[in-house]
């Protein structure tokens, strides 16, 4: 299972992307910020409730230089189906990742075994295709996307300043950061 350092493995998916069956290779979006939103089934509830609000904010996570897409166990013909049959999914613009055998679920951790389905699951992948953020929860408990927005944005200033500045609890841009070193020891 990938763990948070790790560099992400070699997968290539089906994904229903733009009105089409299109293949996608994750290591392809090398350089490229990801946000990978696990989910465990079309159709459902909660699931498109927090979808729509990733799709809402699409121009956020672009403006980020991060590429969204989500991941459930269904097919790519069960990601259309949903995507033409649903006022909030219809907004989505980024793939629908179609993994019918668990197997990318599988290597982050997200598979439930006895249900073939996943996990409700965010993962932020820095440029150098490595995990940089990881959050799992229970099915029953929708994400917050201005949450997810500020993970990427705290995990890209970190990023940018090659980890020598951080950022301390509920940080958004523009507020005060911190240099660790010696002299903070004891002093926060």
């Amino acid at each position: 299972m990938i763990r948070i350092g790790n560099r992400i493995p070699e997968l290539t998916l089906e994904a229903f992307h733009k009105d089409e069956f299109v293949k996608i290779n994750l290591n392809d979006y090398e350089g490229k910020w990801l946000v990978l939103l696990f989910y465990p089934a079309d159709f459902t509830f909660v699931c498109p409730t927090e979808i729509e609000e990733a799709a809402d904010n699409y121009k956020e996570f672009t403006k980020l230089d991060a590429e969204v897409m989500t991941v459930s166990t269904d097919t790519a013909f069960a990601h259309k189906a949903w995507h033409d049959n649903s006022k909030a999914i219809s907004k989505v613009k980024f793939p629908m990742l179609a993994d019918p055998t668990g197997k990318m679920c599988r290597e982050f951790g997200t598979y439930i075994k006895d249900e073939g389905l996943s996990l409700r699951t965010t993962a932020i992948i820095n440029p150098d295709q490595e995990l940089v953020a990881y959050d799992i929860h229970d099915n029953s408990i929708g994400r917050n996307t201005q949450e997810i927005l500020r993970k990427l944005q705290a995990a890209k200033f970190v990023y940018d300043n090659d980890g020598a500045i951080v950022c301390p609890a509920s940080w958004k841009p523009g507020d005060k950061t911190l240099k660790p070193g010696i002299d903070l020891v004891g002093k926060i």
